[in-house]
């Protein structure tokens, strides 16, 4: 089981459920980081006591100080500093990484190519860089333990049994989110608050609406693709309202392992961090007689496209991936804000999927810089098309 833990993104759902199964197992956490929530960062800092806790909004540096004046922790400040607690330490050290967005990139880089034990809940960082963050790590003794409920499922089905010859496919289980059975026109007017409702799982802000418009369950076949070495069509993906299965692997002879449990994010996040160890975890336990029933059925792929985008970008290699990433993420904040409807999101996405030139960026292999640059430039072609979308309504 781990015995120190740096917590990336600690203020966050995951983060903050990350810091419960530490105080559960007594796993000493030397370093946290948060984006900009001083209240709750200084809060946890005085509870863990870890040795380093960074902000990484720098104009916040002197609030948290002043906060933790009186406590023996160093503060730090800025994007580098939060690298820099990454890699810090020792390699017996885990990094739990649960940065929402691109911004958590670089700290997963920075903590596989220290060697470091990484569990995984920032899935931009495959989405974006996954071949550059696999080989890093690789290259470097690093081990990747993915935290998202799906890729934990199938790294348990696998256990034992993942020689890549035996896999026929994964069946990749989907809630279907909040607006499941509705049409393109009845998604025309949806607000912010009504995407914010998830029926099983509670989550953060963005990850949320990556859940109801399906961008999510996209970016999770390819994760899958980078994590298990698959080809995109070895991936097939099943609505199960319940959220009961969280995914399944398909294997040579046609036999089919899948795991259930109750939607409690805190079990895999603990089996990242104990594996192959298991220890009690969560509030509620699974009983399928009092379920009765599981439901499944195909998505709606005409109605809630963006899985299929971020397939022909897997498909594609390169940097299509990083591109469908970055216009999402900027696509989901001019929803949040009110600069674009809810459908706007996976049509920015797959409209900078085919539109943008990155010709210029196509020669030789995919480094941190051609990835930084392709998601800026799909950033500003997603807000652009929004503002000249407004424009003309």
């Amino acid at each position: 089981m781990v015995e120190e833990i740096c917590v990336l993104g600690s203020t966050g759902s995951i983060g903050a459920q990350t810091l419960e199964v530490c105080q559960s197992l007594n796993i000493k956490v030397n370093a946290l980081s948060a984006g900009s929530n001083i209240k709750l960062l200084a809060e946890q800092a005085r509870r863990f006591l870890p040795k380093k806790a960074v902000i990484a909004d720098e104009s916040k540096y002197r609030e948290l100080k002043l906060a933790l004046a009186d406590c023996p922790v160093e503060v730090m400040s800025g994007r580098e500093a939060v690298c820099e607690i990454a890699a810090f330490h020792n390699k017996n050290e885990t990094v739990l990484n649960a940065i929402v967005g691109i911004a958590g990139l670089l700290p997963t880089l920075a903590a596989a190519g220290a060697g470091k034990r990484l569990a995984l809940a920032n899935k931009e960082s495959l989405v974006a860089g996954g071949e550059l963050v696999i080989s890093t790590a690789k290259n470097n003794g690093g081990s990747i333990f993915p935290v998202d409920s799906e890729h934990s499922a199938i790294f348990q089905c696998l256990s034992g049994n993942n020689s890549r010859k035996n896999i026929n496919k994964i069946i990749l289980t989907a809630s279907g989110g909040p607006f499941f059975g509705k049409t393109r026109g009845e998604l025309q007017n949806i607000k912010p608050e009504d995407a914010l409702k998830h029926p099983n799982w509670s989550m953060g802000r963005k990850i949320t609406i990556d859940s109801a418009t399906m961008m999510n369950k996209g970016f999770e076949v390819i994760e899958a693709v980078r994590l298990f070495d698959l080809k995109p069509e070895q991936i097939e993906i099943v609505v199960h309202r319940e959220s009961v299965i969280h995914s399944a692997v398909e294997f040579a002879d046609g036999a089919v392992i899948a795991q259930l449990g109750e939607p409690d994010m805190k079990i895999p996040i603990q089996l990242a961090l104990t594996w192959p160890d298991r220890f009690p975890a969560g509030e509620k336990k699974l009983s399928l007689a009092a379920y009765g029933s599981l439901s499944f059925c195909e998505p709606d792929m005409k109605t809630f496209y963006a899985p299929a985008i971020c397939i022909k970008a897997v498909g594609r290699g390169g940097l299509a991936p990083c591109v469908v990433n970055g216009a999402n993420e900027a696509a989901v904040g001019l929803f949040l804000e009110g600069k674009a409807s809810f459908p706007d999101i996976a049509d920015l996405a797959g409209e900078a999927l085919e539109q943008l030139d990155l010709s210029h960026l196509e020669k030789g292999g995919v480094t941190i810089e051609k990835i930084l640059e392709a998601d800026a430039l799909a950033r500003e072609f997603a807000v652009s098309r929004a503002a000249r979308n407004i424009r003309n309504i």
